[in-house]
Formats: C-alpha cells, structure tokens, sequence
C-alpha cells in the first residue's frame, strides 16, 4: 500500500481524511501547513499529496509550484472549498500550476477514493466499494 501526505490546516478535516484512508492500509503522514507539507514531500517518498489550498505559513498553491520543480513526478491533488475567491476559482488555478486533479469540499469518501485510485491506476488495492 502507498504512502499520502495529507496537508489541511483543519485538524477535523485531516483527521477524518486520515481515517479514511488508513482503513484503506494506506501509510499516512499528516501536515498541518504548506511548509510541512514541502518538508514531508522532500524527506519522504510519498505517492500522493492531498494538499488544502487555503492554509497557514505556505498556502497550497505555493506549495505545488515549489514540489512542481523539486518533485514533478510527485502525484498532487488539492482540496478546497473555498470555490471562487475575487473571481478566481481556486481549484482551476491549482490545476494550472500542476495538480494532476481538484476535488471541491465537501466531498464523500468515495469520490477521494476514486481520485486518488485514478491517480495511481497501477495499484489495485484502491477499490471504492467500501464508504
């Protein structure tokens, strides 16, 4: 099973991402800003990092742009629900700047499993069947 650096600022959201895929066997690691999510993605070799857009120290985006030069093959997908922000939608500017996927909050267990089971089409063990 994979390794998924999980970064959200909200201890509620990344506990109850966290759980989700634990029951999954997946190994997680936890960041609760953008620099420890940079940290993380550079000390370890995580197969994906689901990173919340809008955060503390080192927002997402940010972070994307830097593991997009110092990590290119690392598999990325933001979070956010924060939806349009001064006519800018959030999400489609993560996408520009590198996130294989998007996922708007809220978002049901099945539809993270999907996406990150898409993202790593070669492991099978991502099945969505169970919530």
């Amino acid at each position: 099973m994979g390794t998924i650096i999980v970064a959200d600022d909200d201890p509620l959201v990344r506990r109850t991402i966290c759980d989700i895929l634990t029951a999954k066997g997946a190994k997680v690691l936890e960041a609760a800003d953008g620099e420890e999510a940079m940290r993380l993605s550079l000390s370890s070799t995580p197969d994906i990092l689901l990173i919340d857009l809008v955060m503390p120290k080192m927002d997402g985006l940010e972070t994307i742009k830097r593991l997009r030069a110092e990590r290119p093959a690392l598999k990325i997908i933001a979070l956010s629900g924060g939806g349009r922000n001064r006519y800018l939608d959030i999400l489609d500017l993560a996408d520009r700047l590198g996130a294989n996927a998007v996922l708007a909050k809220p978002f049901a267990p099945k539809q993270l499993l999907a996406l990150i089971a898409q993202q790593l089409a070669s492991d099978t063990t991502w099945a969505v069947d169970a919530d």
